[in-house]
């Protein structure tokens, strides 16, 4: 039978902004159910030992309320999305461990996040992303994914989640059953994914497969029509029974919890209509309903379900098997050890992040064999870089500090930092173009060039100066593709203090990049 004292409530994971729990969510936590919370950065994070404060307060709270241990999720992806912030290990993500091509290494890396963030009492993490970024103009992929390769994608996939479930945080494959040829980010509305069966199956699924595979926990669903499996591109997969439960349940074998992706995307439904979309996503077999901050959509979800049920729109049978999907994973949660404190950001950690920055370097060319540099002691280097900013919501790249010229001044000291903004003026092209004219030597660096024109404009004016430069592609590799009259260009994939330090090293000829592109660069992207 279903649990008469509110099985509904145990589909929910709540957000709410707060370093200590707020007490509205204490009195939800003693007088309802609930599946359990997602932390965020700007709203639950202030250093790892308020963050395991946190979690403990909320789980004692569960258990006063004689309530099943809590789901406590985050979104710890590395690179551009990190939602645990200073004191952590930032790793550069997965694109970066897609240009090392090591599964071993990125086992490594999943075990020492999970280490993390099991110590701050978070259990479940919201990765990997599985995603190829097939499409390089993808508004809300790119470094997310390992690459554009499905079989590295599964192995490297496959490798983050044993390491993270070796440390006791369950894994979620993301964004099922794969996202990655968008043309529009789902944030603000639906992509319609339109490829065949026959593409899906060769490219798409079979990262998902790799994943389910190696034991994964969670599966995120992603809010996009998929007209090859549906027949329709007029709703998103998320609340689709022959997605949800056909295809991922029967087809794939998939037998853990399955969570949508944020509720409040413009990919679903809104305002008064949202509650459609919610049930809908339930009948289609969805367990975890990830809904964010906003009180009011909260109450107005819960109250909506709730009389859903009443109204004998679910299918107990469907209602108790995903309970019991929920109760097992919350139990399996609340049986892992918590490692101490001191495992987050130790100097084990440290040095993994060292090391796959440094693998990750990528080499593209060197076409005057400028590398490695050897200035003269008086000579001038400009450091060129946009101003860090979050170019989607799944991003976290505005919290860093530009690195560049601090990374290069290791190796010589007149180093001079120019920071512009992400989609520089003419003036300010201008500007730069006269005061750089007398440097020595330039090193510029550009996010996501390929679809801001004003960087690769800036880029393209000061190649026309002449001097010695060196450009580098700082988060998506596709950047060299418009200003291709670069001579010497490297990928680092992260704007880590930690991948700018190894972009250094590499360019002073501390070590020779071992780097491959994970994903086809060409003229045309």
């Amino acid at each position: 039978m279903i649990n008469p004292t509110d099985p509904i409530g145990y589909q929910l994971m709540l957000a709410f902004a707060g370093h200590t729990p707020p007490p509205r969510i204490l009195d939800w936590i003693a007088n309802r159910r609930v599946g359990g919370f997602s932390l965020f950065r700007p709203h639950n994070y202030d250093s790892p030992a308020q963050v395991r404060e946190l979690t403990a307060a909320l789980q004692r709270a569960a258990r006063a309320a004689g309530q099943a241990p809590l789901l406590i999720a985050t979104d710890q992806e590395g690179g551009q999305l990190a939602a645990m912030g200073a004191g952590t290990t930032q790793f550069a993500g997965n694109m970066a461990l897609g240009a090392t091509g090591d599964p071993h290494l990125a086992r490594r890396v999943g075990r020492a996040i999970g280490l993390e963030l099991a110590a701050m009492g978070i259990n479940v993490n919201y990765a990997p992303v599985l995603d190829l970024n097939t499409n390089p103009r993808n508004p809300s992929l790119g470094i997310r994914a390992f690459g554009d390769s499905p079989a590295l994608a599964g192995a490297l996939g496959a490798a983050l989640v044993a390491g993270l479930q070796s440390a006791g945080v369950a894994a979620t494959l993301k964004h099922f059953p794969g996202k990655g040829e968008a043309a529009v980010d789902s944030h603000y509305q639906m992509p319609v994914i339109a490829h065949s069966r026959e593409r899906l199956d060769a490219v798409e699924f079979p990262p998902f497969r790799a994943g389910i595979a190696a034991g994964a926990k969670l599966l995120m669903t992603g809010h996009f029509a998929l007209p090859a499996l549906t027949g329709s591109s007029a709703y998103p997969a998320t609340v689709a029974r022959r997605v949800m439960t056909d295809f991922a349940r029967g087809e794939m074998g998939f037998d853990g919890v399955i969570i949508t992706d944020a509720l409040d995307m413009g990919a679903i439904t809104q305002g008064a209509g949202q509650i459609i979309d919610v049930i809908a996503a339930v009948r289609a077999g969805v367990d975890l309903l990830l809904i964010m901050l906003d009180e009011d959509t909260q109450e107005r979800l819960y109250g909506g379900l709730r009389l859903a049920q009443s109204r004998e729109l679910f299918d107990p049978a469907d209602l108790n098997a995903s309970l019991d999907r929920i109760l097992a994973l919350k139990t399996w949660a609340a049986a892992q050890p918590q490692p101490d404190l001191a495992v987050v950001g130790c100097a084990e950690h440290r040095a993994l992040e060292e090391e796959v920055a440094r693998r990750s370097i990528t080499l593209v060319r060197d076409e005057g064999e400028l590398l490695p540099l050897r200035p003269a002691a008086e000579a001038r280097i400009a450091a060129v870089m946009p101003q860090p900013t979050d170019l989607t919501p799944a991003d976290t790249s505005s919290t860093i500090t530009p690195h560049l010229a601090a990374a290069l001044r290791h190796y010589h000291p007149r180093v001079d930092e120019f920071v512009v903004g992400h989609a520089p003026t003419a003036e300010q092209i201008a500007g730069l173009h006269e005061r750089l004219a007398g440097y020595d030597l330039l090193v510029v660096g550009t996010i996501n060039a390929s679809m801001q024109p004003e960087q690769a404009a800036l880029v393209n004016e000061l190649l026309a100066l002449n001097r010695p430069t060196v450009t580098v592609a700082l988060r998506t590799p596709y950047d060299l593709a418009v200003y291709p009259a670069a001579g010497t260009h490297l990928c680092t994939y992260s704007i880590q203090p930690a991948s700018l330090d190894a972009l250094a090293a590499a360019l002073f000829g501390e070590f020779a990049p071992s780097g491959k592109l994970p994903v086809t660069v060409s003229n045309n992207d």
